[in-house]
């Protein structure tokens, strides 16, 4: 699943991002790109429970696919 997060800026955000999404699935795998603001998740949780843990972490994420 490939996620658009538009206030990821910095590396202390991504590890922020990671978390929150670790938070819903402990065994997902987070590749986060401050850069270009994506992140790629392997995970088996749904991009909604996604959606919601990263917004209540304070980054939205729009879903550029769903896996």
């Amino acid at each position: 699943m490939d996620l658009k997060i538009e206030n990821m800026t910095c590396g202390g955000c991504a590890r922020s991002v990671t978390k929150a999404i670790q938070s819903v699935d402990p065994a997902a795998r987070v590749e986060a790109d401050p850069a270009t603001r994506t992140v790629k998740v392997d995970t088996t949780a749904t991009g909604a429970a996604l959606r919601k843990v990263l917004e209540e972490a304070g980054y939205p994420a729009n879903l550029d696919h769903l896996g």
